[in-house]
């Protein structure tokens, strides 16, 4: 029996290596020839494609040996992510088109030019088409299988291909996501064994937190199209926009346990924007997909599960720019073998599936080049048609008070080629005031309408209530910026070039005190930069006026006198401060004031933060990596990360502030009364979302909740999961009221403010009215979906809270303040219960 056991172990050890370790010929074309002089991938690797995982260093040493072996590939490197990887382009088309490639370019963007584009023939124009693979890092099939796509149209041979490449321009973008990709191959690569395991519970199918799906700060990149706020980002929306390609394609990776999916997914969730011909002719290049798939026998669905909503998303982006955007799922081995509800899937099959559609998408695009063309070209005239009928002619948006912000709306719009103008006079409309220094104007009739109208509307009403992704994205609520429409273009005055975030200023040199007001964008990282000078600072809490200018709650003074420097070297370190912040401090001569004196009581000591954030297994990887993100890109200011893994052997009496992520983590009952002693101590502990829940249970805080019950009548069996989902806040923005005076809302100038919610967490207002700064107002929704139920519950709660524990505070958000890095507009709100909690 001994001897049977070990013949079957050698049998099927066998024969796993035998389903992985595979050759070129398992993945390319039958009876295609290929050039013997260009490099297969194995000869770079060392390794059989799908034997390991690829590292994105060898990825990239291959990419750019066949652009020195092949005159059909030229390589690019756009930039470098956060960990200094390259991200390369392939521009990949026929030697000849290579010798024309800018003028093919030039000619193409005609095409969204409806003046140009009757007068082009393009029966004679290439169609271009985006190929992009595994923007989460730990799908990697598709990175992976890039090299093989890379390896094919370097060295296929025929009349097939010559056809391809001469009617085509190809950008292969092997890798959206080098950092993520890295992070994955080490982990899957370590935890191999030599017997593949394909027990779905071994150590390589469970990669450790915070995972390799996210880019360095832990950010889902596949959100990141449209507020383009990460370095890997904007380089791909520069090659967009340089090509305005005709198809793009995403390739990411699902559920083990399914088959592949590729879009165009549900049809009741497309975004209204969206042409009905674009999800016709998205189904039709599908058919090109279940053929390829059809003939090596993989399963597939394509009109489930998966929506075209969110214009955020690769294959979602190119809609609203006159292409065609698919994505493509493929069920992930998560390692290089692993049982499945399928059988046994392995790395190399989920390779082929990716190269397999990655070329049944060059077939359509040659052979659907016309359509496509077409396409595009009329999608731009019959916006413009649209443009002529439409009553709003143009956009102002802005906001004195924080010019920084304002600014950095203006420049993702300029990333999307959006044209800005100044006024030309101040201007009054729907009651907001607009400065013509300060404010920016769109016309609404331009080449980029389709996408201003994306990023600026406010939809309510919806025709289903599922949602893959969030619901609502309405940029100037994101970023809490005065805005308003438009029924003429009279007031459009200069166009603006180049969007500059100026340089801060000290108005004068003082011998008395400084002046900083909170209201600026990056007054959090002035802040934070004088204090860790040692230079001493207090808080105003009630407004005050000072040689005619008005100072508002939470302004920032510096006195002069009593420091640890003298007038000159304070002056020099100020004016070096509000330079690199952007940001005005001014200098005063006399501490009298209209108001509370500079001498007043109402001025509150500052102190020096030092800041620490939970991390680790249980907590939520993008909520605490876009609270890394603000502390270090924006306000460089330093977070220590916590992992709850050693929290117990932390000394915590040296940080002022903890902050909580959303988290479903279980914490020993010693770590707990730890963490609740450091607040009684004098500590601020803040929690987000499910933290809040977990601070209220573990009596940090006494908070009472309300829930939504919705009782499911004339729901079938086979609508119980859309009834559930329907219940669920995808993500919406909502009216809230603020009391300006309590410092949770210093730096906010209006008495409203737009919070993204995403969470069914509901906090009933506490029975003093004080003791409620930030409350949703009787009519709230301003963005997205809702159900009625949840509407109601949330007239009457709170999405903020703040109570004494001891001499300490204990702060909670029942919403993300710091949502993907593009909600500027609630930033500060976190900034404000770390510096100011005592106060509160």
């Amino acid at each position: 029996m001994k001897h049977l056991h070990l013949f079957i172990f050698i049998v099927f050890s066998n024969f796993l290596q035998a389903q992985t370790l595979v050759d070129l010929s398992y993945f390319l074309p039958k009876n295609v020839t290929y050039n013997q002089d260009i490099p297969t991938p194995q000869s770079v690797l060392g390794f059989e494609l799908g034997e390991w995982h690829v590292t994105h260093d060898k990825l990239v040493e291959y990419m750019k040996l066949l652009g020195t072996v092949s005159n059909r590939i030229t390589i690019e490197d756009r930039g470098k992510t956060f960990e200094g990887r390259p991200m390369l382009l392939l521009t990949i088309t026929s030697p000849e088109n290579h010798k024309n490639v800018d003028a093919i370019r030039t000619q193409h963007l005609k095409l969204i030019d409806y003046k140009q584009s009757n007068q082009l023939n393009t029966d004679a124009m290439p169609l271009v088409v985006y190929q992009g693979f595994s923007i989460h890092g730990n799908e990697p099939s598709g990175s992976n299988s890039s090299l093989i796509l890379a390896y094919y149209l370097a060295a296929a041979e025929g009349e097939e291909i010559e056809e391809l490449l001469k009617n085509t321009i190809i950008l292969l973008d092997p890798s959206f996501n080098p950092d993520g990709l890295q992070r994955f191959a080490y982990w899957a690569n370590t935890n191999k064994s030599n017997s593949l395991n394909t027990d779905p519970n071994d150590r390589e199918f469970h990669e450790v937190w915070p995972g390799g799906r996210t880019n360095h700060y832990w950010f889902d990149m596949n959100r990141d199209w449209l507020p383009v706020q990460l370095p890997e980002s904007r380089a791909r929306i520069v090659t967009y926009n340089n090509w305005m390609p005709n198809i793009l394609t995403d390739h990411h990776e699902m559920g083990t346990n399914s088959t592949f999916f590729f879009q165009p997914g549900v049809q009741s969730r497309v975004h209204p924007l969206t042409p009905k011909l674009n999800q016709e002719l998205t189904k039709e290049i599908g058919n090109y997909h279940a053929k390829a798939l059809d003939n090596i026998g993989s399963l597939y669905f394509t009109e489930e599960r998966y929506d075209d909503y969110y214009y955020g998303k690769g294959s979602t982006f190119p809609d609203i720019n006159g292409g065609i955007g698919i994505l493509f799922e493929q069920a992930s081995s998560r390692g290089h073998a692993q049982e499945t509800d399928n059988g046994l899937l392995t790395f190399p099959f989920t390779i082929r599936n990716q190269f397999t559609t990655a070329l049944s998408t060059l077939k359509a695009a040659q052979e659907m080049r016309g359509k496509l063309l077409k396409y595009q070209k009329d999608f731009y005239v019959n916006e413009h048609n649209e443009n002529e009928k439409n009553t709003v002619k143009a956009i102002v948006f802005g906001d004195d008070k924080d010019v920084a912000k304002t600014n950095h709306l203006a420049e993702i719009l300029q990333r999307h080629k959006i044209n800005l103008n100044r006024l030309n006079n101040d201007l009054t409309a729907d009651g907001k005031h607009f400065k013509k220094e300060t404010s920016y104007i769109i016309s609404t009739n331009q080449t980029k309408s389709t996408i201003i109208k994306a990023m600026f509307e406010k939809r309510t009403i919806f025709s289903d209530s599922l949602f893959y992704d969030i619901s609502a994205w309405t940029f100037p609520l994101a970023f809490n910026l005065d805005y308003a429409e438009l029924k003429t273009t009279q007031n459009i005055g200069d166009a603006v070039q180049n969007v500059e975030v100026k340089k801060g200023e000290v108005t004068a040199k003082s011998k008395y005190a400084y002046l900083m007001e909170w209201h600026e964008y990056y007054t959090p990282k002035a802040l934070n930069k004088i204090l860790q000078k040692d230079i001493r600072v207090k808080l105003g809490l009630q407004p005050f006026s000072l040689d005619g200018q008005q100072f508002d709650y939470g302004t920032i003074l510096i006195p002069v006198q009593n420091q640890n420097f003298d007038e000159s070297e304070l002056y020099d370190m100020i004016n070096d401060i509000a330079q690199t912040s952007h940001v005005k401090i001014t200098g005063v001569n006399s501490g009298l004031t209209l108001g509370i004196d500079l001498g007043s009581s109402y001025f509150k000591t500052i102190e020096k933060q030092k800041v620490a954030m939970l991390v680790g297994n249980g907590i939520t990887s993008y909520d605490s990596g876009e609270i890394w993100h603000l502390f270090d890109q924006r306000y460089e200011m330093n977070i220590t990360k916590l992992d709850l893994e050693y929290l117990k052997t932390v000394d915590l009496s040296e940080y002022t502030s903890i902050i909580v992520p959303s988290t479903k983590v279980k914490l020993d009952e010693a770590t707990i009364n730890e963490l609740m002693d450091w607040v009684k101590q004098g500590g601020t502990i803040i929690g987000y979302k499910n933290a809040v829940k977990w601070l209220s249970t573990n009596k940090f805080i006494d908070l009472e909740f309300e829930t939504s019950k919705v009782d499911a009548k004339n729901i079938s069996f086979e609508q119980k999961e859309d009834f559930e989902e329907a219940q669920v806040i995808a993500g919406a923005i909502f009216d809230t009221k603020l009391d300006r005076s309590h410092p949770i809302n210093f730096g906010y100038k209006n008495d409203n403010l737009a919070m993204f919610r995403k969470t069914t967490i509901f906090i009933k207002a506490d029975s003093s009215s004080y003791n409620n700064p930030i409350k949703y107002s009787q009519s709230p929704l301003l963005s997205g979906y809702i159900s009625k139920p949840n509407l109601n519950i949330l007239k009457n709660s709170v999405p903020f809270q703040v109570k004494s524990l001891g001499k300490g505070k204990v702060v909670v958000f029942t919403d993300n303040t710091n949502f993907r890095a593009f909600w500027y507009g609630t930033n500060k709100l976190l900034m404000n219960a770390i510096f100011f909690s005592k106060f509160m």
